[in-house]
């Protein structure tokens, strides 16, 4: 399909954008044709008139867990048991993968264009990837990184992440990703805020550092970037240190930290969504324990300082929202844009920039995506007011492009209570 949206304002991802008129995008297939003045003939194009609306880059979330949906839950569960049940007979793969595919669809609906899977179902994040390229079904384009590697009692063991018994069995799981054709891997170095039973286990490291630099040295070998769940300082600076290229969530830094971010020229993905709740909802709302809010306040907190430092330092900082933990549902990613303005400081514009432009480059699809320019793949977002303005009008966009394949009023079923919850510390 050939489309000009015109009579709208364009925000073009870049670091400087400012709402531009006067100018038409044209889209021919799958990639940004031109931007031209929309006081041209368009023959041959369906015309999309925009009204005065706003049009940019397509969202991408760095950090999603397609195996969740972000339900709240009433007490822990067992990931673990849960996962062995459903693929212990034949009809639970099928709907696993009925369901990674509906939460894909929801990423987009919402104006995510493209995603990053740190941690998933058996190879069901690379089988969708697959599907959505075929064109079996309109979705976001994924990076997938599939199960990733974690530790015996370690974070996500047995359910998103395959556990390794030893260097050798993390070896195997890596070679492993290259057969499924995965796009990164992801290991889990410390504890996190769902799994953990005593205060400060979060931080707590669980992959040895021989384990984290064999890993890293194989998987570079093998070409592939490493991410990595930390949260605790300590747990930051073994990863660094041993060759992890991005730190998901991070942790309270020192002069230390911020040296061997440099030396190892790695990013921080910024992910606030999924410890607001545990820290800051009463835990009447969030069903959390004292223990689980308590750490919930220690990665909270660790995280918007990890992200401060960050950008005070040169640092490169991509968002994603973890989504699939309690409370963030695979829609919500335009929340954690207001987060980073609220709780880290930055601006709107700096906000919107991260989520496109940034994350892009930081993903390696500098090329492709994350801006609107000529020759870019055509994935493009629509809202009514001006997210410059208020970032709080991504939450209904009017429009969504991916890949050249248009979405118009895009509608799916939102949560009440996440809503009434979360929107109190908007």
């Amino acid at each position: 399909m050939k489309y000009v949206f015109k009579n709208g304002y364009i925000l073009d991802g870049t670091a400087d954008m400012e709402p531009l008129s006067g100018k038409a995008i044209k889209v021919n297939g799958d990639i940004i044709e031109d931007i031209v003045d929309d006081d041209q003939d368009f023959q041959g194009y369906e015309v999309i008139d925009l009204n005065g609306s706003y049009i940019m880059p397509g969202l991408i979330n760095m950090h999603v867990h397609l195996a969740g949906n972000g339900k709240p839950q009433k007490k822990q569960r067992d990931n673990t048991k849960l996962v062995n049940l459903i693929f212990s007979n034949p009809i639970g793969p099928k709907i696993a993968h009925y369901l990674v595919k509906s939460y894909a669809k929801l990423e987009v609906l919402s104006g995510v264009t493209t995603i990053r899977t740190v941690g998933g179902l058996k190879d069901l994040d690379s089988q969708v990837r697959d599907e959505i390229k075929a064109g079996k079904f309109i979705g976001p384009r994924i990076l997938a990184a599939n199960e990733g590697i974690s530790v015996p009692h370690g974070h996500m063991a047995g359910s998103v992440a395959i556990t390794a018994n030893s260097i050798e069995e993390a070896i195997a799981q890596i070679d492993h990703l290259k057969e499924k054709k995965a796009d990164l891997v992801k290991l889990m170095i410390t504890g996190g805020v769902m799994d953990a039973k005593v205060k400060g286990a979060p931080g707590e490291l669980k992959m040895s550092e021989e384990m984290i630099k064999a890993a890293c040295d194989y998987a570079h070998e093998k070409g592939y970037i490493v991410a990595a769940h930390v949260e605790s300082p300590e747990g930051v600076k073994a990863a660094l240190a041993n060759g992890v290229d991005s730190i998901e969530h991070g942790a309270l830094p020192d002069d230390e930290t911020i040296e061997l971010f440099k030396k190892r020229k790695a990013f921080l993905t910024t992910t606030l969504s999924p410890a607001l709740p545990y820290a800051l909802f009463d835990r009447s709302i969030s069903n959390a324990s004292e223990v689980e809010q308590y750490n919930g306040n220690v990665v909270f907190e660790g995280i918007i300082e990890c992200s401060k430092k960050a950008l005070e330092n040169g640092i490169p900082v991509a968002l994603g929202n973890d989504v699939g933990c309690p409370w963030v549902s695979q829609y919500d990613f335009w929340r954690e844009l207001v987060y980073f303005t609220k709780y880290v400081g930055v601006s709107n514009k700096f906000a919107l920039h991260t989520a496109t432009c940034i994350n892009a480059r930081l993903a390696g699809l500098e090329d492709v995506t994350g801006t609107i320019a000529k020759g870019k793949s055509a994935d493009l977002i629509v809202t009514k007011q001006d997210p410059l303005k208020d970032l709080k009008t991504l939450r209904e966009v009017s429009m969504v492009m991916a890949q050249g394949k248009l979405i118009r009023d895009p509608k799916f079923k939102r949560k009440a209570i996440v809503d009434q919850e979360l929107d109190k510390f908007l």
